[in-house]
């Protein structure tokens, strides 16, 4: 029996294999609506018919300002709701769960995407806005922030609350909350980022508040049903001579704040790295994030999803087997081939019945 192609039942969402795609951005929405468009649906679409278990959209924001670029995708209104449903409908009909990444950019939002020619903030002049931090503390070559005073905070949390619903509404089966990569939550959680003196500053307990209250909150909002995950990012990557003062987020206070978040409602993990500051050195390897997510599993005593250059059928089949993880996420393997989990269960042996009857003349025959 392969364990990466075992089901994984989640408050009774069933994924028919541990094989999932990680949030892929996409800045394709031209129209600079949020309303996602025939690419998102092919996209990901793809995906579902290539035999993923979870199809996870790109992080999708949940309000104009919390968007990373202006051609994001964003559930702050019904006409999103309604052109998500369409696209989440086909990715369910093809027997995979639809599952969406909720998320603010915070200090990295207005920003442009990766092939306009240039990097760092659009400003207003040129169409974009006004970034939001918990501290006015610039990401390296982006512009400064504008703190955000403590009653805001209560319009984030009912921010991911409404796109929450919206999500469900669209027939969504799984939300993520996005506290990772140096976006809003994640800038929150780290002390390089949050240099605030309220309730939301200072301590472990405070600087992890809004993350809890939006995980709390979105729980008593959708009910007992749906999944909900949070992605961290493990580490800032600082080294771990820095001083106190440098010292950046890291896997032991991921592993209590994991802990609080599974008691506010959360249910997985999905353990990333990285994000919140420029120039740190990161050991780029195959599968350089999985120790992460193993010491969140075991310390935290969580279930966690993993993720970073998982690229290969028997990697994969080795971290779920060996108790590392729960799931993996796959990105760029997936997007170099959506149908990457046909292969991957020829490779392990494993005779899938979940292939399309339109692309059984290209079944992988195992053996």
């Amino acid at each position: 029996m392969s364990a990466l192609f075992s089901p994984l039942d989640i408050r009774g969402t069933v994924f028919r294999n541990r094989l999932w795609v990680a949030p892929l951005c996409q800045y394709s929405v031209d129209e600079q609506n949020g309303v996602p468009t025939d690419w998102h649906l092919a996209h990901l679409g793809s995906f579902a018919i290539g035999g993923a278990g979870l199809v996870m959209t790109e992080a999708t924001a949940v309000s104009p300002a919390g968007r990373i670029s202006p051609q994001d995708t964003g559930l702050w209104n019904d006409g999103q709701r309604d052109a998500w449903a369409r696209i989440v409908a086909f990715v369910r009909s093809q027997g995979a769960v639809a599952g969406i990444q909720l998320a603010h950019a915070g200090r990295k939002a207005s920003t442009r995407r990766p092939w306009d020619g240039s990097e760092g903030t659009i400003s207003v002049a040129e169409g974009g806005w006004q970034p939001v931090a918990p501290s006015a503390i610039a990401f390296a070559g982006y512009s400064t922030p504008r703190e955000l005073d403590t009653a805001e905070l209560v319009g984030i949390v009912n921010d991911f609350v409404a796109a929450a619903l919206r999500a469900v509404a669209a027939g969504f089966q799984l939300l993520e909350i996005h506290a990772a990569h140096g976006y809003l939550l994640h800038q929150f959680l780290s002390p390089l980022s949050n240099r605030r003196t309220d309730t939301y500053g200072g301590s472990l307990q405070n600087r992890a508040r809004l993350l809890l209250e939006i995980v709390e909150a979105t729980r008593a909002a959708v009910g007992d049903a749906i999944p909900i995950l949070v992605r961290f990012s493990a580490t800032d990557w600082i080294a771990d001579d820095a001083g106190a003062e440098a010292k950046g987020w890291d896997a032991d206070q991921t592993v209590i704040v994991a802990g609080w978040a599974r008691e506010a409602g959360a249910d997985l993990f999905d353990i990333s790295s990285g994000g919140l500051v420029g120039g740190v050195h990161i050991p780029i390897g195959p599968g350089y994030q999985v120790t992460f997510a193993g010491q969140v599993r075991d310390e935290a005593n969580v279930p966690v999803s993993a993720v970073g250059l998982i690229t290969d059928a028997h990697q994969a089949e080795q971290i779920v087997s060996s108790g590392r993880a729960d799931a993996v996420m796959m990105g760029r393997e997936m997007m170099r081939d959506p149908h990457f989990a046909w292969r991957a269960a020829a490779q392990l042996g494993v005779d899938l019945d979940y292939y399309p009857p339109q692309y059984q003349r290209a079944k992988y025959r195992v053996g």
